[in-house]
Order: structure tokens, then C-alpha cells, then sequence
């Protein structure tokens, strides 16, 4: 019950096993260049490393979400941080077998995918009365990105630490990790639950329908942007260390890891910034969000062409901050259109949308055969600005406060 004493605050619970599932998800990304050192793996193979956690993130958000909003956010949750456990121990066994690598990111997939969408509903529902009634109503999204952010720098930062100058540099991140995420595993059988099961469910192909993805202000502001949060991101800590590494050799998984920190340590802190541009009668926070992926885009170029790891950190925190306004102001976004029936499920169709930025990396190592790099950045500049201009379109339209009810809501 709500009323019952707990040592924490209920969301804070939440936010913990968000932030195990993170950990997890981005605590490989700084390691793609050690694997490239110690097993040989190219840049082909790691960029599908990368990329493979995306097969199991955006089933897990379509389906978890739905399934939450069916059977409640604890059975959906709980298994979120026990599956993120479990691609860790495959990571270790994996080292040197790309095959068993890549089922281990899967399963990190999995976890992620269903931590972001349940986690991220349950965090929202656990942040308004009677669970806590001194929370704003951005609160909910803020604390959700928060956690993601908190749980994605600190996992790349501590696995690039160790594995840069600890002994066991394939082993010893992912043992840490597995601390991370049994005390996930406790603090999400801990949480209280916030939505109850539906006693006589509809059809699960009902379920899995979401109305509100066909919303106009979804498809003309959401969409547009979403790409864009893990597109910067990406760029930041998964394109521009390996740019870098004719300068930073003998440090280069350490620096991988350190743009890591540094952007998503900028989108941190610039989510706090988000709740004061948030504005519910305009799409003023998702404007200003990708207006920030502009010139990150071409500082990126810049260190691009340059090859200087100096202009790389500023790149990165420019792109971190791009990432971390743009995460936050889509899922305030997507949390207005939504409603409490469709929450978790137009949540998971937003994070899906999001993760089509991850490809990026390996788009444009696929690209660089006709284009360089810095061109690129400069043309992912240029495609930003696009976005602004349509989101600027629409920027007071289709407002969705008139309608609580998203079963009612019509394209």
C-alpha cells in the first residue's frame, strides 16, 4: 500500500532496476575496441556486436509494454534486471566466441528493452499522488531519463576503467556488473505495483494495438525527433573514439569510455534543464532539443576532420546534451498524448523509434566508402535542421489535453 513506510521513496526503487538494465546496455560499448585488440574482430563485426542488442530491445518494447498494461508493471519488471544478469555471465563465457557475444547482447537487449518501457511507465505512475504528492507532472519522464542516462555513462565509464587498467579486462566489468543488477533484482521486488491486472483482458493482438502511435502530434512531432536521441548519442560514444584512435593509442578504450562519461554525464545534467523548457501548450522542448543536435553535428565534423580528441570531448558533450534534452522532452511528450490507458505502450513505440539512431554507426561505416566522415556530419546537420523545421510546423498543433481517453483519440 502506499501508505505503508518505506525506507525509500517507491519511483526511487524503480529508478534503481532502470538503471541496473542500463548499466548493462551500454557497458559494452566502450569494450568494442578491446575486442578489436585481443580477439582481432574487425570493425564490421563489432559494429554488429553493437547493433545486436537492438534485436532484442525493440521486440521487448513492443511487446513488454503492452503485456505490462495487461498484466501489471512487477511481472514485466522483474525479469528486466534478472535477464540483464544473464548476458553479463554470457559476455564472460563469450570472450574470444562472437557467437556467444552476440546472444549475450541480445540478452542484454531483452532486459533493456523491458526496463526502459516498464520501468519507465511504472516510475511515471509511481511519481504522481498517492505514491508521492510533491511531484511535478514532468517529474514521472525526468526521473525515467535520468536513470537511463545515469545507468548508460556510469556502465560504459566503470567497464572502459577497468578494462583500460584493471587485471581480467574481459571479465572483472561485466562481475561488476552483475552486482549491479542483483541489487536491481531486489529493488524492483520491492517496488510496490501501480497497475493492476486486468481482470477480463481483451484479445493480446487488442493489447499490442496502440491508437495513440496514429496521434498527429505523435507522427508530426515525436517521430521526427526520436531518431535523434540515440543518432547523437551513438555518434558521441560509438563513432567519434574509434576517429580518434591514431592519437589516443595505449589509451584508446580508456578515452571510448571517457566520451562515454563526458556525454552522457552533459545529457545528465541537461535533463534538468529539460522540465523548464517543457511547455504542454507547444512542442517548445523538442524544438530546442533538436536546435542543441545542429551544432553538435558539426563540432562532429569538425573533430572529424581534424583528428584531435580535444574538439572530440567538446563534440561529445555538445551530442550528450542533445541526446539527454531530446530523451526527455519525447517522452514528455509521449506521456501527454498517452494518457494513463496507453501509457506503456506508446512508450515502447517511441523507445523503438529512438533506437533506429543506433544503426547509425554502422551506416556510415558502410557510407564511408563514398563519403567521409566529417561530410557525413555535417549532412546529419543538415537532416537536424530538417526535423526542426517540421516539428517547428506543427509546433502548437494537435495539442493533446482535450483528450484524456486515447481510445478515442483519432489520426
Amino acid at each position: 500500500m502506499p501508505s505503508q513506510k518505506r525506507f525509500a521513496p517507491p519511483w526511487l526503487l524503480a529508478t534503481i532496476s532502470i538503471f541496473a538494465v542500463a548499466w548493462g546496455g551500454n557497458q559494452f560499448t566502450p569494450l568494442l575496441i578491446m575486442y578489436k585488440n585481443l580477439d582481432g574482430l574487425s570493425t564490421g563485426a563489432v559494429d554488429v556486436l553493437l547493433g545486436a542488442y537492438v534485436l532484442g530491445i525493440v521486440p521487448a518494447l513492443l511487446i513488454g509494454g503492452p503485456l505490462s498494461d495487461r498484466f501489471g508493471r512487477r511481472p514485466l519488471m522483474l525479469p528486466a534486471p534478472a535477464l540483464a544478469l544473464v548476458a553479463s555471465v554470457l559476455l564472460i563465457l563469450g570472450a574470444g566466441n562472437p557467437a556467444v557475444l552476440f546472444i549475450g547482447r541480445i540478452f542484454s537487449g531483452v532486459g533493456l528493452g523491458l526496463g526502459m518501457v516498464v520501468g519507465g511507465s511504472w516510475i511515471k505512475e509511481l511519481s504522481a499522488a498517492p505514491y508521492d504528492t510533491r511531484a511535478d507532472e514532468t517529474a514521472g519522464a525526468r526521473r525515467a531519463s535520468m536513470s537511463l542516462t545515469a545507468g548508460f555513462g556510469l556502465g560504459a565509464a566503470v567497464a572502459a576503467a577497468l578494462a583500460q587498467y584493471a587485471p581480467f579486462q574481459a571479465t572483472l566489468p561485466y562481475l561488476v556488473h552483475i552486482l549491479v543488477a542483483l541489487a536491481g533484482l531486489i529493488a524492483a521486488a520491492m517496488t510496490p505495483e501501480t497497475h493492476a491486472r486486468q481482470v477480463e483482458p481483451a484479445r493480446l493482438v487488442e493489447d499490442l494495438r496502440i491508437p495513440t502511435a496514429k496521434h498527429r502530434r505523435f507522427l508530426w512531432v515525436v517521430v521526427p525527433m526520436a531518431p535523434w536521441v540515440f543518432g547523437c548519442a551513438g555518434s558521441a560514444y560509438a563513432i567519434l573514439p574509434g576517429l580518434m584512435g591514431s592519437r589516443t593509442a595505449g589509451f584508446d578504450v580508456g578515452f571510448s569510455g571517457l566520451l562515454c562519461l563526458i556525454g552522457l554525464g552533459c545529457g545528465l545534467i541537461l535533463q534538468q534543464v529539460g522540465k523548464k523548457i517543457d511547455n504542454a501548450d507547444s512542442a517548445r522542448g523538442v524544438v530546442v532539443s533538436l536546435a542543441v543536435a545542429v551544432p553538435a553535428m558539426a563540432c562532429a565534423a569538425w573533430a572529424a576532420a581534424t583528428v584531435n580528441p580535444w574538439i572530440a570531448v567538446l563534440a561529445a558533450a555538445l551530442l550528450g546534451s542533445a541526446y539527454g534534452l531530446l530523451l526527455v522532452s519525447g517522452l514528455q511528450e509521449v506521456q501527454r498524448i498517452a494518457g494513463p490507458h496507453d501509457l506503456a505502450g506508446l512508450s515502447a513505440v517511441y523507445y523503438s523509434l529512438t533506437y533506429l539512431g543506433f544503426f547509425i554507426p554502422a551506416a556510415l561505416a558502410v557510407l564511408h566508402s563514398w563519403l567521409t566522415y566529417p561530410w557525413m556530419f555535417i549532412g546529419g546537420g543538415v537532416l537536424a535542421a530538417v526535423c526542426v523545421g517540421i516539428v517547428l510546423t506543427f509546433y502548437r498543433k494537435h495539442l493533446p489535453q482535450a483528450t484524456r481517453d486515447p481510445r478515442q483519440i483519432t489520426a
